[in-house]
């Protein structure tokens, strides 16, 4: 029995304004080839699926042609699950259909333990594998909101319910194992942030609840499970250290801040009593490469990627001392005549200069949510010791509404 584990394909996600569907078409064209050579029988996708909570129409095409081209090979089942970018309700839509397809999708919990229980059979109908299609855990599901706690108790509960939920869709898993009789192989799934988890600059990884809150360890999840496939982080890792708790990460580098890391699936397979892991890496499909200092070292690499033929997108960040007016000029110039584009360019030295005046030239681009947030904050003298109040409140307003949107489809 071998399962492919896989998440974070945020289909539909751009670059900077770049379009990245053939990279994320290779991508699923590479990803039936290699469930075909290894001979996987079961395929997890955990979470993440889609950028948005309305796909657009492309990335909704890449994903259902991949689950009726996964249904023709070997794979036997394929279990999906939403993430916090997912709309829950968008992906359960189909889910009775797709079942046709041996396609089993969970989007939002249901309240019942047993609906998150699947217990997966081979061709001749014999139990083979009992999945705990743990879907992410939003924090209505698993919290009931008490006017006046504090964020502690808000910490609590929420690690609580979420340790909760594991538990009692375990025991679920476990009855039915019993049940069935035989060593029936128990995989859990999830979409959250454990605690010590990896991740690096541009990522877009969203923390899931209020400020860091609910980022747990692997001693939330019960010790019957054989192998837990995780979902949100970027970064391929261990959970603790633990073999059996992992997550896969995306397959596609989802910003510059990824792009030498080494992008993989795992592939968990039950013998016996033994559970055995091993990574399989993912081609690069469109390389990016980030070029940081002066203006020498940035017009070089230029001219060495140009030499190798690169098709490169880049993101330049100019950190010389000399204060260049004219970079994206020369930037303009030097790929010109080349298969390269750069998508991005940090001045960090006019940005400097901008900030140490009126910061008139600061972009957007050069924030995020909650940088403007704080600026906010600081623009109308709020004193300093409520900024953690208004900012945890304001976290929890920035959440809420991400939920909103995720519980409804939009065309």
């Amino acid at each position: 029995m071998k399962i492919l584990h896989t998440s974070d394909w945020h289909l539909g996600r751009t670059l900077y304004g770049r379009k990245r569907y053939e990279e994320y078409e290779a991508f699923l064209d590479w990803l039936a080839e290699t469930i075909r050579d290894n001979g996987i029988d079961v395929l997890v996708v955990a979470g993440d699926v889609f950028d948005t909570t309305a796909p657009g129409n492309r990335a909704q095409e890449l994903y259902y042609r991949f689950l009726c081209r996964a249904a023709s090979l070997c794979c036997r089942h394929v279990v999906v699950i939403s993430g916090n970018h997912d709309s829950p309700s968008f992906l359960d839509a189909p889910k009775e259909l797709l079942k046709a397809l041996e396609v089993h999708v969970t989007g939002s919990p249901s309240g019942n333990p047993e609906d998150e229980v699947l217990v997966l059979r081979n061709g001749q109908g014999v139990p083979e594998l009992i999945v705990c299609a743990v879907p992410h855990l939003r924090d209505r599901d698993i919290r009931t909101a008490e006017a006046g706690e504090s964020i502690e108790d808000k910490e609590r509960k929420l690690l609580d319910g979420i340790r909760d939920h594991y538990a009692s869709v375990a025991a679920c898993a476990e009855g039915k194992r019993r049940e069935l009789g035989g060593a029936i192989p128990l995989v859990a799934t999830g979409h959250l942030f454990a605690a010590g988890g990896r991740t690096v600059e541009g990522d877009g990884v969203r923390e899931l609840y209020v400020g860091s809150l609910a980022h747990v360890d692997a001693g939330i999840f019960p010790p019957c499970f054989d192998y837990v496939a995780l979902g949100h982080l970027h970064v391929p890792q261990k959970v603790s250290g633990s073999e059996m708790v992992r997550y896969s990460g995306s397959p596609l580098p989802m910003g510059f801040g990824e792009a030498k890391q080494q992008k993989s699936v795992c592939v968990a397979e039950f013998g016996g009593r033994e559970t055995s892991v091993r990574l399989v890496p993912v081609p690069v499909f469109q390389q990016l490469e980030q070029i940081r200092g002066g203006w020498d070292r940035i017009s070089g690499r230029i001219f060495e990627l140009a030499s190798q033929g690169s098709r490169a997108w880049l993101e330049v960040v100019y950190d010389g001392d000399e204060i260049l007016g004219d970079l994206r000029e020369r930037l303009e110039e030097a790929v010109g005549n080349t298969s390269m584009e750069v998508l991005r360019v940090r001045n960090t030295r006019a940005v400097e200069r901008a900030l140490a005046q009126t910061m008139e030239e600061e972009t957007l681009d050069d924030l995020d949510e909650d940088d403007v947030f704080r600026r906010c904050l600081e623009a109308n003298r709020v004193p300093d010791d409520q900024h953690a109040e208004l900012f945890a409140a304001y976290r929890e307003a920035v959440l809420s509404l991400r939920e909103e949107q995720g519980g409804r489809h939009e065309d």
